[in-house]
């Protein structure tokens, strides 16, 4: 079974946030000293997370990712993935973190069937690192990221929030860094969702600076083979820097946003289904299941929601300004 929106794109990835929490409070997440509060009985159960995916699994989900707030803080988060991971119907169930606590958790990741991981990481240098995650010890996610290597996860992807003024001059580093550690490097635009979000918009970097700034640091001689399928079918254009193997993507959600293509939904920690990224349309599942909603009637619900995802995203609109549609509780 397939599920196809109402303008025929193909919904086979869910991203699904088990907490709101993180032990970062990064400048693009959260506004100020900003603490997320939410009460156990709002989260949704492991045994409900599961009960869900399942469902979707059903309708034609192949992918999971697994995000926060920090997933790594959610209790017996390896239980939940020995559930899914033997779920025949998913093809796929990866992590995004920011690896702060990755050291402790990669090897169970590993076993619990856990191939791949996205990583934060926003600078190399100590000091910025500690500006933009408010506290982050940098050492601390660097043994984070050799332990995913050591563990056996591939790819190991490193994302970075490009941030004119803050973090840009760092480009060529992180590319060298990928290189020399055999990771995949994804650069991200500044997207202005949620008061955060939209806080950080002045530090906006297209796609086309951020690429002229990455060929420079390999060399202006450099060959890059360009291509969409070098790396899966996410939102990233890669580009393969044909002499040392390095592949590098940028996602460019805001100066050429790939929304004809987009394959995703998000079911955040609170049990709200969120159709798009860039829009507050959202369908609570938590309270129809809590009231004895059957799989039959939650499946109905979701083949509804579906129906409701947005052509395109409204990064502008004055809903993203919602401190309910911030990216701390969207799971990025």
């Amino acid at each position: 079974m397939s599920l196809i929106d109402s303008f025929g794109r193909t919904i086979s990835y869910l991203r699904v946030s088990v907490t709101d929490r993180c032990n970062l409070k990064c400048l693009y997440c959260r506004v100020g000293d900003e603490r997320i509060s939410v009460e156990n009985h709002e989260l949704l159960s492991l045994e409900e997370l599961a009960r869900l995916i399942e469902i979707f699994s059903v309708l034609g989900i192949e992918k999971i990712r697994l995000t926060g707030g920090e997933p790594l803080l959610r209790r017996h988060l390896v239980n939940l993935i020995e559930k899914l991971t033997a779920n025949p119907h998913l093809r796929e169930v990866s992590l995004s973190t920011n690896a702060v606590l990755l050291e402790r958790y990669a090897n169970e990741l590993q076993q619990a069937g856990v191939r791949r991981v996205n990583i934060s990481l926003d600078s190399l240098n100590p000091e910025t690192f500690a500006k933009i995650t408010r506290g982050g010890q940098l050492e601390v996610v660097l043994r984070g990221i050799r332990a995913a290597v050591a563990a056996g996860l591939h790819p190991v992807k490193v994302n970075m929030v490009v941030m004119g003024g803050v973090n840009d001059t760092e480009i060529p580093a992180m590319v060298a860094f990928a290189k020399e550690n055999g990771l995949i490097l994804r650069f991200i635009e500044t997207m202005p969702i949620g008061k955060a979000g939209m806080q950080m918009d002045a530090s906006y970097m297209p796609a086309a600076e951020i690429l002229t700034r990455v060929q420079a640091g390999m060399g202006g001689d450099s060959v890059w083979t360009t291509g969409t399928d070098l790396v899966g079918n996410g939102p990233a254009n890669y580009f393969c820097h044909t002499p040392s193997g390095t592949t590098v993507g940028i996602i460019s959600a805001k100066s050429r946003n790939f929304c004809e293509k987009c394959n995703r939904m998000r079911l955040t920690s609170r049990g709200e289904l969120v159709f798009c990224l860039g829009n507050s349309g959202r369908m609570d599942l938590k309270d129809p299941m809590r009231s004895g909603a059957s799989n039959d009637q939650l499946r109905e619900l979701i083949l509804h929601a579906v129906q409701k995802k947005p052509q395109g995203h409204q990064f502008h609109h004055e809903e993203n300004k919602n401190p309910n549609h911030a990216m701390s509780g969207l799971g990025g």
